[in-house]
């Protein structure tokens, strides 16, 4: 819960406009009251039996998430990546080329399904 809490500090201060954390689902519901105590928008995935992914911070962030729609992150597709690194504040030169490199990856995959 430290590093939960230093992340609503980030964002409090601007350091961030969107923030992903990852914790165990048995803090689910501390987690969801003290981001509704602070008024801070967010949305929660459950990845498996024991872990959640919490999205939050600025409100047109979080709903561009939960607009994307996708339970886990693998399921992004390259744009989705490349718009969810550069909310989450990544390099965005380093988000080009992770973005780049899946491009790649696809289409490699078309080809293959292609000439099937």
């Amino acid at each position: 819960m430290k590093v939960f809490i230093h992340h609503i500090y980030e964002y409090q201060k601007g350091l961030r406009n969107l923030i992903l954390h990852t914790a165990p689902i048995d803090y689910q519901e501390q987690i969801k009251a003290k981001l509704e105590r602070n008024k801070i928008a967010y949305h929660i995935e459950q990845i498996n039996s024991s872990k959640i992914n919490v999205f939050f911070g600025a409100p047109e962030c979080v709903a561009v998430v939960k607009e994307i729609n996708k339970k886990f992150l693998n399921e992004y597709t390259p744009e989705e990546d490349f718009i969810l690194g550069t909310m989450l504040g990544y390099d965005r030169k380093l988000q080009c080329s992770r973005f780049l490199k899946f491009k790649k990856q696809e289409q490699n995959r078309l080809t293959l399904v292609a000439n099937s």
